[in-house]
């Protein structure tokens, strides 16, 4: 499998990012991952770096986004957090992606079974994590579907807050940076969504 050099980067266009996305997707899903000499990519990205995407997903040790989207080395920026929640350290980091280093898409991705919005749900109290759990708040207010048992013992209760919370992070890096919002008009960028079923690999995709 090939290394994105710059001039490949350059040539990729949103819809091709977001196609490389599901491919990989799929061929995880289906355990037919592409053969990769990993080595070979070590040495072949030792100058420099041309990742097509830049990825927000869970701290969660099953939800690897190279893992689940068949990737190599050098081939996405991914950020990490627990509840896949945004900050502002987080969006300079996208726009540090998409801006200086050309990457084509941004992907926001939520996963089933997720800890953080569980914990979210149940009210969770716990140092810094305190913190951390309140950005999942709008979401647990957002979902107004469910009426009895809104906490995270109701697993359709804790999957609505998943998917909504994917969306308004999606709507806050539109509204919280102007150079991310610059690029999405002029075509340069695409911002998508996602949910991981850890029971399947597989992700639900979603365009916002």
């Amino acid at each position: 499998m090939y290394i994105h050099s710059k001039e490949n980067q350059s040539k990729l266009t949103p819809e091709i990012a977001f196609q490389y996305l599901k491919e990989g997707n799929d061929r995880f899903v289906r355990n037919l991952r592409a053969n990769r000499n990993l080595l070979q990519q070590v040495n072949e990205t030792r100058d420099g770096q041309y990742p097509f995407a830049t990825i927000l997903s869970c701290m969660d040790s099953r939800t690897s986004a190279e893992l689940i989207f068949d990737q190599g080395l050098g081939d996405i920026f991914s950020i990490r957090i627990a509840g896949n929640v945004l900050n502002e350290d987080i969006l300079g980091s996208m726009e540090f992606g998409s801006r200086v280093v050309g990457t084509k898409i941004v992907m926001v991705l939520g996963h089933t079974k997720c800890g953080a919005i569980v914990g979210a749900c149940n009210n969770v109290q716990l140092g810094s994590l305190t913190q951390l759990l309140d950005k999942v708040k709008p979401a647990i207010a957002q979902e107004t579907v469910t009426q009895n048992e809104r906490t995270g013992k109701n697993s359709e209760f804790v999957n609505n807050v998943t998917e909504i919370n994917v969306h308004l992070t999606i709507q806050r890096i539109k509204d919280e940076s102007p150079i991310i919002v610059d690029l999405l008009q002029e075509g340069k960028i695409k911002i998508v969504g996602g949910v991981y079923d850890v029971d399947t690999g597989k992700v639900d995709f979603f365009e916002d």
